[in-house]
């Protein structure tokens, strides 16, 4: 095994850190905290048209379920998403974005798209380094 690239790594690791910061500037800038974009992310990638649990959503967010629950409560009240009963089985809520909702997380994930884009640069060396190159 070859030895690893440090100097790749360090740069993945400050690019890494360096766009957390960015997207939680950029979440501010449009009235959210980094984990309510997290949260709406969580919703809007969510692979069920019906939306996520707030179990599944604490399991994205790597958050306990109460915790979840008092961030859901959070951008409820924002206008941001709503909770829904699921149609087959009323004992279970799910979450769906509002169209402000919606408009958010559009806007904010045009940027981080392009943003990480930029960082193909960064991440290049390290896939070709795993590759064996």
């Amino acid at each position: 095994m070859a030895e690893p690239d440090y100097a790749a790594l360090l740069r993945f690791r400050t690019a890494l850190r360096k766009f957390n910061h960015w997207s939680e500037q950029q979440a501010a800038a449009v009235g959210l905290t980094h984990t309510q974009h997290q949260l709406l992310l969580a919703v809007k990638g969510h692979p069920d048209p019906r939306g996520p649990t707030t179990g599944e959503t604490a399991d994205y967010l790597l958050i306990r379920h109460h915790s979840a629950v008092d961030l859901i409560d959070r951008v409820e009240a924002l206008g941001l998403l709503q909770r829904r009963r699921d149609d087959n089985d009323g004992r279970v809520v799910r979450l769906v974005l509002t169209a402000e909702g919606e408009e958010r997380i559009r806007l904010l994930t045009s940027l981080h798209i392009r943003e990480l884009q930029a960082l193909e640069t960064v991440l290049e060396p390290l896939w070709e380094q795993g590759e064996g190159g």
